[in-house]
């Protein structure tokens, strides 16, 4: 249920490369997949900014965002005070029975990691820039998951390449009932596309910028096979043959 909340920052840090976790107090529910939208306390800023849900426990909500501009570097700033919350928004995970697994991809992990605390069974393979990186996503998911797999852009962990060329080699081993996959647009094409071929149903988490959230302004708009849809109201998470 969706709602207007003015949440107060419990901490706001810096944990890799530019990359934060923010946890704010907030009494609000959700389901893994689903966003928030952010109205930064500035009339600097008017439009709300969409954040994917990493947490919501015990009265927090936890997410993560890097510093790209001036608003996200405006965020990184806060370390009291109150943030405006509108959520939680859109569609949700479809979080099926069996072993699933979890692919992602740098900011894209963050929702999966929400994921992994309600599904029973999961393993992951995390993708990012470099140890640093995959170190923060190592620490988020192992409590949650049974196999952790990393690649990394520049070799400094794990495998050197990217989560889409170690996904044939973890479908070859395993035996999964989904796949749920968050992160950049090429990397869940291929995911979706590995998928197919597997026999595996594929659910991805797209991601478009947005005014409203709330599916009035039509500017997160795309093209489906069932029609126009929103992102914002219809998504963020779709079947991978619906959008790929």
């Amino acid at each position: 249920m969706k709602s207007l909340i003015n949440a107060e920052i419990i901490n706001n840090v810096c944990v890799a490369d530019d990359i934060y976790r923010l946890t704010v107090r907030a009494d609000m529910s959700g389901k893994p997949g689903q966003f928030i939208q952010v109205r930064l306390p500035s009339n600097e800023f008017t439009l709300r900014r969409p954040f994917g849900i990493a947490a919501i426990k015990e009265g927090q909500v936890t997410m993560f965002y890097r510093v790209v501009g001036h608003g996200t570097k405006y965020l990184s700033s806060l370390q009291s005070g109150e943030v405006n919350l509108l959520g939680a928004l859109g569609n949700g995970f479809s979080l099926l029975e069996g072993k699933v697994l979890l692919v992602g991809g740098g900011l894209g992990l963050a929702p999966l990691i929400f994921a992994a605390s309600e599904i029973k069974s999961a393993d992951v393979l995390i993708g990012g820039k470099n140890k640093a990186e995959t170190d923060l996503w190592q620490g988020e998911f192992e409590p949650l998951t049974d196999e952790l797999v990393i690649a990394t852009d520049d070799g400094s962990a794990g495998f050197h390449g990217f989560v889409t060329e170690l996904l044939p080699e973890v479908l070859s081993k395993n035996k999964y009932t989904a796949i749920l996959t968050c992160g950049p647009e090429i990397m869940m094409r291929r995911v979706a596309a590995l998928a197919k071929e597997s026999n595996i149903p594929c659910q991805v988490s797209l991601e478009k910028r947005m005014g409203c959230g709330l599916g009035a302004c039509l500017s997160c708009s795309i093209d489906t096979i069932n029609g126009r849809r929103k992102i914002c109201k219809d998504g963020p998470i779709f079947n991978a043959e619906e959008v790929f």
